[in-house]
């Protein structure tokens, strides 16, 4: 299945999801720093970030869900099932998280919370790796013609590369 929601062929949804994964990572190296150093400017950080992989982990989620949306049942919208619900389990965790975190000082409660939210993490990003890398989920095969029916010049039909010795 092809994404439905691309930009010149690349699906969108694996574009955002770097921004909070290595946001929320990050969330958690600075409160590694924090906790190990005790300088405030690394709890700031480690509220920021998670903040902003809130946020982008709401961007990713839309183009996500419609491309969800579009497979067709089956044990692999089964795994896409898994996996948002895991993602939208760790966008709960991290609201709360910073709630938590606004409300109380030092309290080594959140940090845990973050070390559990960055393992779930991992087990989402091997649900979303298994729809991608087995069962093909948002990506054409590269011995398909595209798409659109149109070849790039120097591309064979079965979406292979030539290169020409001028």
């Amino acid at each position: 299945m092809v994404s439905k929601i691309s930009i010149a062929g690349h699906p969108v949804h694996p574009m955002l999801v770097p921004l909070p994964i290595g946001l929320w990572v990050f969330s958690l190296v600075c409160d590694i720093a924090y906790f190990s150093q005790g300088t405030a400017i690394w709890s700031t950080l480690a509220l920021y970030t998670m903040v902003g992989g809130i946020i982008g982990a709401l961007l990713a989620a839309l183009p996500g869900l419609f491309d969800l949306y579009n497979l067709q049942a089956s044990p692999t919208k089964k795994i896409g099932l898994w996996h948002m619900g895991i993602n939208l389990g760790l966008v709960t965790l991290y609201v709360l998280n910073f709630l938590w975190r606004r409300n109380v000082g030092d309290d080594i409660g959140p940090f845990v919370l973050s070390i559990v939210a960055v393992l779930g993490l991992a087990v989402s990003g091997w649900f979303g790796g298994e729809m991608v890398y087995n069962h093909g989920v948002g990506v054409a095969r590269v011995d398909e013609p595209k798409a659109h029916g149109i070849l790039d010049e120097g591309e064979d039909t079965r979406g292979l590369h030539l290169h020409h010795r001028h």
